[in-house]
């Protein structure tokens, strides 16, 4: 069986048990309402379902593929072996292996993923469909051509696949990486876990078999997987629709008008022929076989759809889609900022200044950092550090310095809640946390400093000797950083002058931290 982690509950945070709670599961809660988290959607790392109804987002396969960090290659790996397991079933003509694969796959009502109405029950992925299904592949040429080359490719190709059916089969498959998700989660936030729980059929993929056994589950009625709201979307990123109207469909009018005698070519007043879309589709469009069919003669269209979709990843939910959603309020940055300035200094309130910042950082950097980990142990736990967060992003300042060459796959935040001048020991504090492997840029928060300048430069000295990047944050900083994002996130006004003020910063940009860590270089 794929790993599931076990772990304790995170520091800070007293394990929410069902004793703690009087709910009516009747009623609209979400998990952060259940467990009593006080803590929002955007500055939660999960979707914050309702733990009884289903919320209208899927899990998208194309996105575990494009996101650099280890777990989402894990699940990739798991997807991959999984598909190719079906696919060489099929071509072999291995009809008992197939029924194998496939029969097994389960409702997954643990995400609470979906659009079913009243309380959450799947969407349907019986016997029944699952059956039909697997008739679909069976004869299809798709899968024996080689068209199929990964899940996603089965909602252009095979008849009764979906945006829900492709989710449900992705959250049976990665069931386990899930499980750790959740177990992870709740440790951080004290969710009580119980014990000896089963934990559904987990993809192995090292012997590409299913397997099952006992492990610690979020049980609030029946049992919850948390899902990464970072991979999660409203649709798949490829979709038959597009890949005929955009793609398929322009082709086959440049064949008809090439075409002699064709009868969907017509003649404009000018004497320019012209093949309309709505006439391609009339005389091509048609079930997926047939896309199958006009794929075969022109696999160079489907493959620089592919590309193109491979450039252009769907970009995560925002934050006001997923308040919008989960039903939950919209992020207020100015909020969760007056938490964390109305906190006072003192070691007594070292943890509340912590958590507090946790709740900001996650709001004001997702989705470009993510999967955060409080607390989180180094070197077999000799070293803690107080938030490592996994860089995910391609663009903006995240993105920028992984471009740079400077290590970054994980990026280290301390939090000192008092207004006493930091020294060489704080910051080898930070620095001991750096490797090359985990990464070597960390964010250090304080509230005030006397000589802030002096303390920059001892910051400057360790990046030029030691190549170790740390960025110093202040309150004045974390405020201006907020103004930055609130701004970012603010639609321009179409009246103002180019030349005005400068350019409207744009959202992952981070000024503020791009010009500390050019000042760390210069």
């Amino acid at each position: 069986m794929a790993q599931l982690s076990v772990q304790k509950s995170g520091p800070g945070y007293r394990c929410r048990s069902a004793e703690d709670r009087s709910t009516n599961l009747g009623a609209s809660m979400r998990v952060s309402e259940y467990y009593k988290l006080r803590r929002a959607q955007p500055t939660l790392d999960f979707v914050d379902v309702d733990v009884e109804k289903d919320t209208p987002v899927y899990i998208d396969p194309s996105t575990l593929k494009n996101l650099p960090d280890e777990w989402s290659s894990q699940c990739h790996t798991m997807l991959s072996t999984f598909f190719h397991s079906v696919v060489d079933a099929i071509n072999a003509g291995d009809q008992g292996r197939l029924r194998e694969l496939l029969v097994r796959l389960q409702e997954p009502n643990e995400t609470h993923f979906g659009l079913s109405k009243g309380k959450s029950r799947g969407r349907g992925l019986g016997p029944y469909l699952v059956q039909r299904i697997t008739n679909n592949l069976v004869v299809s040429r798709a899968a024996e051509t080689g068209l199929l080359e990964d899940l996603e490719d089965t909602a252009l190709f095979i008849e009764g696949i979906g945006k829900d059916i492709i989710s449900d089969v992705t959250t049976n498959i990665i069931r386990g990486m899930l499980i750790s998700y959740t177990q992870s989660m709740a440790s951080i936030y004290g969710m009580e876990l119980k014990d000896g729980m089963y934990s559904g059929l987990v993809w192995n993929h090292s012997t590409c078999e299913w397997e099952e056994g006992n492990t610690r589950m979020l049980v609030p009625g029946s049992p919850l997987l948390l899902v990464p709201k970072v991979i999660v979307r409203h649709d798949l990123h490829l979709t038959k629709e597009e890949y005929f109207r955009n793609h398929l469909a322009p082709t086959l009018q440049d064949e008809e008008l090439d075409k002699p005698g064709s009868k969907l070519v017509q003649t404009a007043k000018t004497g320019r022929k012209f093949v309309t879309k709505i006439d391609v589709e009339k005389e091509y469009g048609g079930g997926k076989e047939r896309m199958v069919d006009l794929t075969l003669t022109r696999s160079q269209v489907l493959r620089d759809y592919k590309e193109e979709k491979r450039k252009k990843p769907s970009p995560p939910l925002d934050h006001d889609a997923l308040s919008q959603a989960t039903g939950t309020k919209p992020v207020s940055y100015r909020n969760l900022l007056n938490e964390v300035l109305d906190t006072p200094p003192g070691a007594e309130n070292a943890t509340i200044y912590h958590h507090r910042v946790h709740a900001l950082l996650s709001a004001i950097f997702y989705p470009w950092l993510t999967y955060p980990v409080v607390e989180h142990p180094l070197d077999q736990t000799r070293k803690r550090v107080d938030i490592t967060y996994t860089n995910n992003s391609t663009e903006g300042f995240f993105g920028w310095i992984t471009r740079q060459g400077h290590p970054s796959s994980h990026v280290f935040v301390e939090c000192k809640n008092y207004n006493s001048e930091l020294g060489n020991p704080e910051l080898d504090q930070l620095c001991g946390r750096f490797s090359p492997l985990r990464g070597k840029v960390g964010l250090l928060l304080c509230r005030s400093l006397t000589d802030k300048e002096h303390f920059l430069q001892r910051c400057r000295d360790t990046a030029l000797s030691r190549h170790e990047f740390v960025l110093l944050l202040d309150d004045s900083d974390l405020s201006a950083l907020v103004d930055e994002v609130i701004t970012a996130h603010t639609p321009a006004d179409p009246n103002r002058l180019d030349n005005e003020d400068e350019e409207q910063p744009y959202p992952g940009e981070f000024r503020l931290l791009f010009e500390r860590f050019r000042q760390l270089v210069s």
